[in-house]
C-alpha cells in the first residue's frame, strides 16, 4: 500500500480553485490509479480535523507540446476535487 503522502501529490492552486476553497472544495493532484476511497482516507489522515463529504476524480489527458521541430507530450495526471462536510474546518494550503 502507498503511504498517504504518496497518494496526495500537491494542491492545485489557480484562481478558480481559490474561489472553490471558499465554498469548501479543494483540488489536489493525486497519484494515477488511486480510487476515491483511498483519496478520502489520505485527506482525512494528512489534515487532522477534516471530514470529507465527497470526492470527485478526473483524468487529465496529456497535451502535445513542441520545442523547435521536436514534439512530445506532457505527463498525464489525475485530479481530485474534495468537498468538505459542513461542520469540518478548512484546509490551510498557503
Amino acid at each position: 500500500m502507498k503511504s498517504y503522502a504518496d497518494i496526495i501529490k500537491r494542491p492545485i492552486i489557480t484562481e478558480k480553485t481559490a474561489y472553490m476553497n471558499q465554498l469548501g472544495k479543494y483540488v489536489f493532484e493525486v497519484a494515477y490509479g488511486t480510487n476515491k476511497v483511498a483519496v478520502r482516507q489520505a485527506v482525512e489522515a494528512l489534515f487532522p480535523g477534516v471530514k470529507v463529504a465527497s470526492v470527485n476524480i478526473m483524468n487529465v489527458k496529456p497535451k502535445t507540446k513542441r520545442v523547435g521541430r521536436y514534439t512530445g507530450k506532457t505527463n498525464r495526471s489525475r485530479k481530485a476535487i474534495i468537498t468538505l462536510a459542513a461542520d469540518s474546518k478548512g484546509i490551510e494550503l498557503f
